[in-house]
């Protein structure tokens, strides 16, 4: 895995020297494209791109235009979060392929002040939105205050927004410069922006004035919202702006949908206002269409990737089904990739820290009966049983890769060892026993350990299996309850659950979002702590003395950091914390992204760094992306 870490970095550095922001001497369209230009229906590719648009250096070489790239997803939310962020990601910068660095993206350029306060963007004059509107600093303009200033639309204001307590002052420079000025130094804020700023990028003001009460009458978006069994406006305007929900709303993205839900196929076009191209000045993306295939299940999706029906995919992509896409490989023309995976664990698990049951609340809230249940799971059996023996035992936190990795971290508390879990759960008082066998509370209350997941990212189920029985050994009797993944996100954000199960990604560059290494939070939660981290003490309540508060006040000096040196010894801090306190529990990782790949599609890396950080495969530039076409 070093190894192909090393490959990764030598990749990345190639690929990030590559962009630049330049006029060409000639610009070439995709031959649909000229069709329609010919006819009148279409300005031709010239009038189309910006005068600086972003020239791409594509991975092997300069593509073919035409094709359909096939792709399969579980359901239309499925399809919303992969073309949504990570195949059309598309903000003011973008992270280089090893997650190192930021590079240049919607913004040619930009100015940092000498404190690290005061943010300027230079946009790509001439850019347009896919109906061929300009897009300019007002859409910006119109995103901070129509969405952000809104309470309706944004209640709380974006943590990565703000400092010292206070959000940032927005400014329009004039019509191709936007600037943020913070109250405090914000050494990060590019680094937020490569992740969390696609959002941005995503309100054509134009096309979406017509659906805010700022510029439309009240009651008739009302009745408007009404008419579609939805509550309130803002409701009806989140539709209307959701490019993977509306076939109108106009997009800056390499595809743009054309056949929303509830199609079971869900297609997106080839923008016509593209502002990449590639070395030879041709309009990027190559490929011409998207299709997405709904499917009912996991075992279905993966069926079809391994009989070729799917041209690039790494999302759902199980790695116990590696032996299966190697035997079929070569009969139905694929090839499978390894890209380096950064989740520190596929299965996690995580307490509820807010529990409605007091008694169980209290036991959640012990380090040591955390401990306990991690020194009872068997890492090795499991790496071995389950995941072919391609990855590693170890708990949360991150790779080997990240600059915040310190060896030996990852096997705090991961090495089998039931006499001391024994030893641990007797400490804290569960040592009476019920008429079966199992440990009973402190306060001699019976008790069970109910298990939620959702079979999203991996054999959970067959892990579960084997946790039920180690944890039984120890004594604490614990079941399984397996749910739909819009029913698992309801039950987390409304602490309905015992102990949950996600992945632990994340893992290269946590310092921008580090949602798996502080306690109380995690999928789909919003927990009083984190709205106190959020509101800086407004709002909330402060994690309990100790550890817990510890952890969150060292990523606040994180984010008020003034070196990079200072972020990493205090990121390193804080993944100690983690697994030291058990907040989150692995099992194993250090594993391989499998990336099924056709022999038509080209221009896909063969390294690369896989996380929802980097909004892979985003960083790998898909529309660069193409498909050799049949003569």
């Amino acid at each position: 895995m070093r190894a192909k870490a090393k490959l990764m970095l030598v990749f990345a550095v190639a690929l990030t020297l590559a962009f630049s922001s330049m006029a060409a001497a000639k610009y070439n369209e995709a031959p649909a494209f000229g069709k329609l230009v010919a006819e009148g229906k279409l300005p031709p590719v010239e009038e189309r791109l910006p005068k600086e648009p972003l020239v791409v250096t594509p991975v092997d070489e300069v593509g073919q235009y035409g094709g359909i790239w096939r792709r399969v997803a579980n359901s239309p939310g499925d399809v919303q979060t992969a073309v949504g962020s990570r195949l059309t990601m598309e903000a003011l910068v973008r992270w280089n392929a090893d997650g190192s660095d930021v590079m240049p993206n919607v913004a040619k350029s930009w100015d940092v002040s000498e404190d690290n306060r005061v943010f300027t963007f230079y946009l790509r004059e001439g850019m347009k939105w896919s109906d061929g509107h300009p897009f300019t600093a007002a859409d910006f303009e119109f995103w901070w205050n129509q969405v952000i200033l809104n309470e309706d639309l944004t209640p709380v204001a974006p943590m990565w927004l703000c400092r010292g307590g206070k959000l940032a002052d927005f400014r329009v420079v004039d019509d191709y410069t936007i600037q943020w000025e913070f109250s405090k130094p914000y050494r990060l804020f590019l680094r937020m922006l490569a992740y969390q700023g696609e959002a941005m990028t995503k309100y054509p003001k134009h096309y979406l004035s017509q659906f805010h009460p700022d510029f439309a009458d009240i009651d008739k978006l009302t009745e408007m919202a009404k008419k579609e069994q939805r509550e309130a406006w803002f409701q009806l305007f989140e539709d209307r702006r959701e490019p993977t929900r509306s076939a109108d709303v106009p997009v800056i993205s390499a595809w743009k949908t054309s056949v929303p839900p509830p199609a079971t196929t869900q297609v997106a076009l080839h923008n016509p206002y593209y502002w990449k191209v590639d070395t030879a000045g041709n309009q990027l993306p190559y490929l011409y269409e998207m299709h997405h295939a709904i499917v009912d299940n996991l075992e279905i999706l993966n069926l079809k990737a391994a009989t070729g029906e799917v041209d690039m995919q790494l999302r759902h992509m199980l790695i116990d089904n590696l032996p299966v896409f190697a035997e079929n490989a070569g009969k139905y023309g694929f090839r499978i990739l390894q890209w380096l995976s950064a989740e520190a664990s596929n299965y996690m698990l995580y307490p509820n820290y807010f529990h409605k049951d007091p008694a169980k609340r209290e036991v959640f809230r012990d380090a040591r009966f955390r401990r306990a249940l991690s020194l009872a799971i068997d890492r090795d059996e499991i790496n071995n049983l389950v995941y072919l023996g391609l990855g590693r035992g170890r708990q949360a936190g991150v790779i080997p890769v990240s600059p915040f990795y310190e060896e030996g971290v990852d096997q705090v508390y991961a090495v089998r060892d039931t006499a001391e879990s024994n030893r641990l759960l007797d400490e804290i008082g569960m040592t009476k026993r019920d008429s079966d066998g199992y440990r009973m509370l402190p306060n001699g209350e019976k008790f069970t350990v109910t298990i939620i997941h959702s079979p999203v990212f991996g054999n959970w189920a067959r892990v579960s299996e084997m946790v039920v029985d180690y944890w039984s050994q120890i004594g604490v009797r614990t079941v399984v309850n397996v749910v739909e993944r819009t029913l698992f996100e309801e039950r987390s954000a409304a602490d309905d659950f015992d102990y949950a199960v996600w992945t632990s990604d994340r893992g290269l560059t946590p310092d921008v979002d580090p949602v798996f290494l502080m306690p109380g939070r995690g999928q789909a939660i919003t927990t009083p702590w984190v709205l106190w981290l959020q509101t800086e003490g407004v709002r909330g309540e402060a994690p309990p003395e100790g550890p817990m508060l510890e952890g969150y006040e060292t990523y606040k000096q994180v984010l008020d950091a003034g070196s990079d040196e200072e972020i990493v010894t205090l990121m390193k801090r804080l993944v100690y914390l983690c697994n030291s306190e058990q907040w989150f529990t692995g099992v194993v990782g250090d594993m391989p992204h499998i990336v099924i790949v056709t022999d038509e599609m080209r221009n896909v890396p063969e390294v690369a760094v896989s996380d929802w950080l980097q909004k892979t495969p985003a960083n790998t530039w898909c529309e660069q992306y193409y498909k050799v076409q049949k003569k």
